[in-house]
């Protein structure tokens, strides 16, 4: 299959939809089966060629974000019918409209439409506009959860077959053992001193955004700081919109010494926090799929996070869930967790990390690939969609 697969959304300091570009990417490069064309930004085609050495580039984009958008409209289309693609894979809301090439569009959540106050107004603007395009225009759309592909036919007039794809999990780095000894020391302590103390630390990954909800995990924390004064609140993550939230719940804890704010960590780095943690914390409003859930199961760490959730579709058994914004709830899980909860010697926690990593086993960057080669083959005409879940109101199955 000739497939070309956009990477111009690729931030320099890549998490969520760009890691799963990344690594989607890699995976796709690796299969016999793939004839891989990368669209690239212009100034990015280092990375790119680093990534995927022996994958075809054009780096053609612009780099800021509004010319970037208007050339997807205005000159991709023309782009890929110069290169005779067969499918054009769009992983981030967004296609060309006006091409001729089959298109399969990623539509990672539906918090645009679900919860629009987290965002950004022209943010807003621009991805429901997008997403509805997508919608009825593309020949596939691709899902990472069920929860997704649910609300996106309760929100938009789906024409497009829907494929659900999970993202899969790096289990080369993210691992219970670290590559060696003292490995894991030395990434810790240029994060901040404080990490390796040996202390119980309570860990949440992720950008600094509403829908992540870190002003909950701080007065959630605040109330149990006193039974463990040992404890360290470990918050990694690069600044989003509305980080300014976290700003004033860590100002008004009165729990900024033991509040350790790293900003954004780098992917060599994240594995030795997850491995240091007495618990991964990940207290979601919202998500399409959860990727540090994942990565926590699979290095072998309790994990806390929200139910009725895609985190809970992932997860499921293998992880401690409460209500999503029960700070109560969430105090509760915590003051387990830092008392022995997710511990060795603790029955539950042993069981749920023997979950975890079954859950893991299903979850890898080459089985999110298979599912992603069910909706390009599609696309370019395949009569029996393997997998596909079909278009419009029709259940997820």
């Amino acid at each position: 299959m000739r497939l070309s697969l956009d990477v111009t959304a690729v931030p320099a300091q890549p998490v969520g939809a760009g890691q799963y570009t990344l690594q989607l990417a890699a995976a796709l490069a690796a299969r016999s089966d793939v004839d891989l064309l990368l669209v690239s930004r212009r100034a990015d085609q280092d990375r790119w060629r680093t990534i995927a050495p022996m994958t075809r580039l054009v780096a053609a984009a612009p780099e800021a974000r509004p010319l970037r958008l208007a050339w997807e409209q205005l000159r991709l289309a023309a782009l890929l019918d110069r290169l005779s693609v067969e499918v054009h894979h769009g992983p981030h809301y967004t296609m060309p409209e006006r091409s001729r090439v089959p298109t399969v569009v990623t539509v990672h959540d539906m918090s645009f439409f679900e919860a629009p106050q987290w965002h950004e107004r022209s943010k807003v603007l621009l991805f429901k506009r997008a997403i509805r395009v997508a919608a009825r225009r593309a020949a596939a759309v691709v899902c990472p959860s069920r929860v997704t592909a649910e609300e996106l036919a309760r929100w938009c007039r789906v024409d497009a077959e829907v494929f659900v794809a999970p993202h899969g999990v790096d289990t080369a780095r993210f691992r219970p053992d670290e590559p060696a000894p003292g490995a894991d020391a030395e990434s810790l302590a240029r994060l901040d001193p404080r990490l390796v103390q040996d202390r119980p630390l309570l860990l949440f990954v992720g950008t600094l955004e509403p829908r992540k909800d870190v002003p909950a995990l701080v007065a959630a924390f605040a109330r149990v700081a006193g039974r463990h004064p040992d404890a360290l609140l470990v918050v990694a993550g690069g600044r989003g919109w509305g980080a300014d939230e976290v700003d004033r719940a860590v100002d008004s804890s009165g729990l900024g010494s033991r509040i350790v704010r790293t900003g954004y960590v780098a992917d060599e780095d994240v594995p030795a926090l997850f491995r240091s943690a007495t618990a991964a914390v990940y207290p979601a409003l919202y998500e399409g799929f959860g990727l540090p859930a994942l990565e926590a199961l699979a290095c072998g760490v309790p994990l806390v996070t929200t139910s009725g959730t895609a985190m809970e579709e992932v997860a499921g058994p293998a992880a401690v869930l409460v209500e999503p914004g029960d700070r109560a709830g969430l105090a509760d899980a915590l003051d387990a967790m830092l008392d022995g909860g997710g511990s060795e010697g603790d029955a539950s926690g042993v069981d749920r990390r023997r979950r975890g990593f079954d859950i893991v086993a299903g979850h890898t960057w080459e089985a999110s690939a298979r599912r992603h080669m069910a909706a390009y083959r599609f696309a370019a005409g395949d009569p029996a969609p393997t997998g596909g879940v079909g278009p419009g109101p029709q259940p997820v199955g």
